[in-house]
């Protein structure tokens, strides 16, 4: 007897076939002949999405299609366990779960395996390494970098003009938050890049506030805050006061450098200007610089991570230590105390951009605000700091003012300048930085203060809960460090390992 013939295989692709030629159907044939190019592109996009998104859709189909028949083709029952090592004895095809990609919407059809008393199991949900809720992965990174970049609603509005209407404000938070769980374990795992011993290691550390919610503001602060309103609204605040509602994230910033030695006169330009004859030196520049930042984490804590860097890069303290600070007292105590507890000898320097501050408004005190004998006058203060007599500028400046019998208020920004040098000559010996060729200044710091901070965190009306804050402040230094495809990387295998556990996996954790 002849064999019949066999049906042909249904084209697990049949729709997306038919999208694409109703695409080139509406270009070859349709209205799009008469449309101008902005909205022809406009369709494009709309039409293209639609078909990329069938073609999702199609494939999970087959793959919905190939593990049914895999289990038919299977003459016994396979053997699935669950993640307690418990059997699951019975299988349930055509359980389906909605998933959200960069596309749009498609659906998910797999096989759950059953069992009594335990949750079910569903292989092809490892398989695809699908998340916990409804959100594709690679939609939260668009949303995680979008949000990173700008406010949450312009993050919205950016993914819906790429993807359509897929994903809330609400939701697009969650899972910024959610992206930033493993930072801390990937900076653990990760092995910086060792360089020689004969370049300084630097480590600047800096604090700026961020504007709160009044429920995450540190306690201290909330009340006072909460005393202020009880005391009744005004209109302006008084010379002094603060409004009570930011809470202080401290940043720390660690780089490499090559030495670059200079001379004072680099630095400060002399009184009647620069001489072409003696052109500046440029000053050492910052190569491989990481950052690590934090409101939640109590700044000690912030600056022992960066200690833990700075030891990555030299475990053998065979390098100078170099710490530029702008003189806060609770942070040169956590620095000195961090270095003692490891060690480690310092060289600590104030960040001279600071003392020529202090230095030119004492100069205003004796001549005329943006005169040129203002300027002569503090460049000569200024080179003397440089080339290690701190102490004899701050002693001569007080001597004047007393010689020429300046008023109070004149002789008060003498006093603090003063005041604030010869309580940090120990901090002062930028002479031997300048022959060393080390910085001298906490530009990096500070620059990573207004990018990390000030040009995400502080845009106008932002107030932050505690999580938010903390997730979209880590997420901006990831990608500042240059780190964020390796790092998502490391997120994707951590999250497909929390979700999908093996049965033999126990209590262990991935490291790489």
């Amino acid at each position: 007897m002849e064999p019949y013939d066999a049906l042909p295989e249904p084209d697990p692709y049949s729709a997306s076939r038919d999208a694409f030629e109703r695409l080139i159907s509406t270009l070859a044939d349709g209205p799009a002949s008469d449309l101008p190019h902005d909205e022809l592109e406009a369709q494009l996009e709309q039409l293209g999405r639609e078909l990329l998104r069938q073609l999702m859709q199609n494939h999970l189909d087959q793959r919905a299609r190939k593990e049914e028949e895999a289990v038919r083709a299977d003459g016994g029952q396979p053997l699935v366990l669950g993640p307690e090592g418990q059997p699951r004895t019975w299988r349930e095809m055509g359980h389906r779960r909605l998933l959200t990609c960069v596309f749009g919407p498609v659906r998910v059809t797999r096989i759950a395996y059953r069992g009594r008393g335990v949750a079910n199991v569903h292989p092809a949900d490892e398989k695809l390494s699908l998340p916990a809720g409804r959100h594709s992965r690679g939609l939260a990174r668009l949303a995680v970098l979008e949000a990173v970049r700008g406010s949450f609603d312009q993050a919205t509005a950016a993914v819906e003009r790429r993807c359509g209407r897929v994903l809330g404000k609400r939701r697009l938070k969650e899972l910024v938050v959610a992206a930033a769980v493993d930072i801390a374990a990937y900076y653990t795992a990760k092995i910086p890049t060792p360089c020689t011993r004969e370049m300084p290691l630097v480590i600047q550390i800096d604090g700026k506030g961020i504007v709160m919610r009044p429920e995450a503001l540190r306690e201290a602060t909330r009340r006072a805050a909460a005393k202020t309103a009880a005391a009744g609204r005004r209109g302006r605040l008084a010379p002094g006061e603060k409004p009570n509602r930011k809470r202080m994230a401290t940043v720390a910033c660690i780089f490499d450098t090559a030495p670059a030695p200079r001379r004072p006169h680099d630095i400060v330009h002399p009184p009647g200007g620069r001489s072409e004859a003696r052109p500046a030196r440029p000053g050492p520049k910052a190569e491989r610089k990481w950052c690590t930042a934090s409101v939640i984490r109590p700044p000690e804590q912030v600056v022992a991570d960066a200690f833990d860097q700075a030891e990555a890069r030299d475990p053998q303290h065979l390098r100078a230590w170099l710490v530029l600070v702008d003189g806060a007292r609770h942070q040169l105590d956590l620095i000195h105390t961090e270095a003692a507890r490891r060690g480690i000898r310092l060289h600590v320097l104030l960040d001279f951009v600071h003392v020529a501050e202090y230095c030119g408004t004492a100069a205003h005190a004796f001549h005329p605000p943006g005169s040129r004998e203002a300027e002569t006058w503090a460049a000569d203060k200024l080179t003397a700091i440089l080339a290690g007599h701190a102490e004899r500028a701050a002693t001569e400046m007080s001597a004047q003012a007393a010689a020429e019998q300046l008023p109070a208020a004149r002789r008060e920004a003498v006093t603090t300048c003063h005041r604030y040098l010869t309580g940090h000559l120990n901090q002062l010996h930028y002479d031997t930085a300048l022959a060393a060729g080390w910085p001298i200044a906490t530009g990096a710091v500070e620059g990573a203060c207004r990018h990390l901070i000030a040009d995400r965190l502080d845009i106008t009306g932002a107030r932050w809960g505690l999580d938010g804050a903390e997730a979209v402040l880590q997420l901006r230094t990831l990608i500042t460090n240059g780190d964020f495809e390796d790092y998502w990387k490391f997120h994707a295998a951590r999250e497909h390992q929390h979700l999908y556990p093996s049965p033999d996996q126990q209590n262990y954790t991935l490291t790489t």
